[in-house]
């Protein structure tokens, strides 16, 4: 009778059966362990779930909304939180020495892809590994700025989406004229530290000086030169121009709230802000530009590389007003205005 192991066989009329046949068994078995060893290691590794690096440059109650419609997106494509991937969140509070940190501590984890935005994470997580890919949500000129080689080939470990931000500055300085006529000075709140913010200030100044603004934008750096900075525009702003970034994000309700206390109308690039009490924002929709991010992040788990994947940029810009807002800055918004924007908040 022929008896069978998952490893070896044997028969026990075999003249060899015996303490030799023992032998060769255990030998064998050895052996079959040993080839096992390599191929449950490999089928553990296979079975390991993806792991994103979510690496938020402002906090959670700022980017919930972003975030939640990035990982919305990601279930549609087939991985679910917790069971199919895990998503490890840190928030970097607007600072970028955080940003840094948090960027290390993902490569120290070896996660699979690391997601952020703004340029001083998106230079923090290049800085930290050259073989993780990135991808970024938001840049405003990713070009310009040295994180991508060319927009239809980023190469190396970073792509994502820019927002072109900076393209849409002199829309913006028509859209607060025609809000409040023959408006002269412009005060702009600005993280100069911020290279993308810097370039998008440099896009201001020339569209400012060519609609005959006069500029003031005081230095800001960190969260603590906001009210000097507010300070500084008493007597020489009657607008201000918000550029968002990490920084700003972070300080979106104080600043609110010193504009609405100095009685100035501001414009934004991100619907956000508008949601939070401000008065106006020309720009892309953010939420699904974190949507689009989910997209890239779904190719590059399926063996995509980032330098071979172009970066995007929005096709349409959204014009959103907070009606109550102009009440209370006493604005009156003519009904061929309100006809165009894309959403009036009451």
């Amino acid at each position: 009778m022929l008896r069978c192991t998952a490893l070896t066989c044997y028969t026990p009329h075999d003249p060899g059966f015996g303490v030799s046949a023992m032998k060769r068994r255990d030998f064998i078995t050895l052996l079959g362990c040993a080839a096992a060893w390599p191929r449950a290691a490999r089928a553990q590794r296979a079975r390991k779930r993806p792991t994103i690096g979510y690496l938020g440059p402002t906090t959670p109650t700022v980017a919930t909304q972003r975030a939640a419609a990035f990982v919305q997106r990601l279930h549609e494509l087939g991985w679910v939180e917790g069971s199919t991937i895990a998503i490890e969140y840190r928030w970097a509070e607007g600072s970028s020495e955080r940003a840094a940190e948090i960027a290390a501590e993902f490569v120290r984890l070896n996660v699979d892809v690391i997601v952020t935005s703004g340029v001083p994470p998106v230079v923090a997580a290049k800085q930290a590994t050259s073989a993780i890919p990135i991808v970024f949500t938001v840049v405003s000129d990713p070009v310009g700025t040295g994180l991508v080689a060319n927009l239809a080939r980023p190469g190396g470990n970073v792509t994502g989406l820019s927002n072109q931000s900076s393209d849409a500055a002199g829309k913006r300085l028509e859209l607060l004229r025609e809000i409040v006529p023959d408006v002269r000075r412009l005060g702009v709140v600005g993280n100069i530290g911020n290279p993308d913010t810097a370039l998008e200030m440099g896009e201001l100044a020339v569209a400012a000086r060519a609609r005959g603004f006069d500029v003031a934008s005081p230095e800001i750096r960190r969260g603590e030169d906001i009210w000097p900075a507010f300070q500084a525009f008493k007597g020489r702003a009657q607008v201000l121009y918000v550029v968002a970034d990490p920084l700003v994000n972070t300080n979106r309700a104080r600043i609110h709230t010193l504009e609405m206390a100095a009685q100035l109308p501001a414009i934004y690039n991100a619907r956000e802000f508008v949601e939070a009490g401000g008065l106006i924002s020309y720009g892309p929709n953010f939420l699904e530009l974190a949507r689009r991010a989910a997209d890239f992040v779904d190719k590059i788990l399926r063996g995509a590389k980032p330098g071979d994947i172009p970066v995007e940029q929005p096709t349409k810009f959204d014009l959103v007003i907070n009606l109550t807002t102009a009440k209370a800055l006493g604005l009156a918004i003519s009904e061929s205005f309100l006809l165009r924007a894309d959403e009036v908040i009451e």
